[in-house]
This record gives C-alpha cells, structure tokens and sequence, in this order.
C-alpha cells in the first residue's frame, strides 16, 4: 500500500497514532524560542500540519494561525479542529504565500518528507521567501549518521471495541541521501466472542541528510540555533544525539 493510501484510508486515525505526543509541550517550546530570537510577530503557519493539533495550540496562543499539507483528508479534520483557521492543500517543496508571517514551523520530522535534497532545498528557498524580516523557520530533524536501524517505537491505543497497536522506526541504509520511516499499524477488534485483525506495513521515502550538510544549506537564507530535542527545556545542542531542533532566523 503506498504512503498516500495508507494516510487517507487511516486519516480518521491518524491522532490515536499520535496520541503519546505532548503537542501543547512541543507548541509552547517553539513559542518560547520565538520570543527569544525571532521578531515577536503573531503570525504563524505550519507545514506539514497534519490534522491540526499545533494550529490549534498557535491559535489559543494567540497567533494568527494557518496550516498547509498535501493530504485533503487530514485537513478536513484540521478545519473542523481548527475553524478559525485556513488550511491550504500544497506541498511543502513549493509553495508561496500572499502575505509573509512571522513564523513557520514543521514538527513531527515532517521536513524529511521532502523528496531528495533538491526538494529540500526548495522546500527551505520557500519558506525564506515566505518570511517577514527576521522571521523564524522551526523544525525538528534526524541526522543520518546517527540513526539504528534496530530502534522501534510502539504504543497501544484503544478507540471504542478496536486496540490500535503503532510501532515506527527509521531506516537508513549506510549511504545517500534517501532513508525511510518504517511504519507497522494493526487493529485489533473485538465483538461479542469473535475477533478480528488488521495490519498495514508502509515504509515512506524520506530525505536524509547529516546536520552538517543541513547547516551548509540553511546558511545562505538564515541566522541558525541548534538545540537538543528537549521539549522541556531550551538547551543547546552538543553534537552526541541524532535528533535536534533547528531555529532559523531569516537574513
């Protein structure tokens, strides 16, 4: 099943794969860095928005919110989540705005779906041309050189008579710029004394990139702040652990 399939026929799902994710956490962190180094403006769009949940936090908050994705049925469920705000059907590599914002940010390692560094590097052109003067691009990533193909996350959730079971991992096989998420879901329902499984396995395509060639890319369109991917804490980042979040600055 491939990955555009997977996600609309389980869009309804799709926040019971995520339920473990402290988003308000992750939107006041991203806050706070924009008050430290970006332009105290107020408004925002997330790429990559998914079904909403960080445009919800932004809105009550107090910005002027507004998401993108390239999956209408995750954004049908955004706009009923989030009605005061306009969600637009694109993809990342490529879009533009009418009016710059303050702030855009992409959670999720969502960045990675750009397809190849070219796209990434579209993608990262799009949203400095999409910026006000000193606006902020946060985004959280994965460097290459760091991932174990051996390291899985799994969850339960349950959702009425059905147990939903999640387990993601990263792949990446040694050399290049591509390296995969490995999905596995499986919905397990119970009625009466009979029970029934279902499973999905997708692997989705992503870019893959070391921080170092990140940086070189990023350098050209912004001011850069590296941070360890800590949600609870600003703290900057020392260069051990494969995961971080970037603040860019536009210059």
């Amino acid at each position: 099943m491939s990955t555009n399939a997977l996600y609309k026929d389980l869009s309804g799902y799709y926040d019971l794969m995520c339920v473990d994710i402290d988003y308000h956490a992750q939107s006041q962190h991203i806050r706070r860095l924009q008050q430290i180094f970006g332009n105290h403006g107020n408004t925002h769009l997330d790429v990559a928005c998914g079904t909403g949940p960080h445009v919800r936090h932004f809105i009550d908050f107090g910005f002027l919110s507004n998401g993108l994705d390239i999956n209408q049925p995750m954004l049908d469920i955004a706009k009923a989540r989030c009605p005061e705000a306009q969600f637009s059907l694109a993809n990342m590599s490529e879009f533009s705005l009418t009016e710059p914002v303050d702030l855009i940010t992409c959670f999720l390692y969502s960045i990675h779906y750009n397809d190849g560094i070219e796209k990434l590097k579209s993608c990262i052109s799009s949203v400095h041309s999409a910026l006000n003067t000193n606006g902020m691009f946060c985004f959280n990533v994965v460097d290459k050189t760091k991932i174990s193909n051996a390291l899985f996350v799994k969850h339960t959730a349950k959702q009425q008579d059905n147990l939903f079971t999640f387990s993601s991992g990263w792949h990446y096989s040694g050399n290049g710029d591509k390296q995969s998420l490995k999905l596995s879901i499986e919905k397990r329902t119970t009625e009466d004394s009979s029970e029934e499984t279902q499973i999905w396995h997708d692997e989705h395509a992503m870019v893959a990139f070391s921080f170092n060639h990140l940086i070189e890319i990023l350098k050209p369109y912004f001011e850069i702040h590296i941070f360890e991917h800590d949600y609870e804490r600003i703290m900057p980042y020392e260069n051990n652990s494969g995961n971080a979040i970037f603040a860019c600055v536009k210059i």
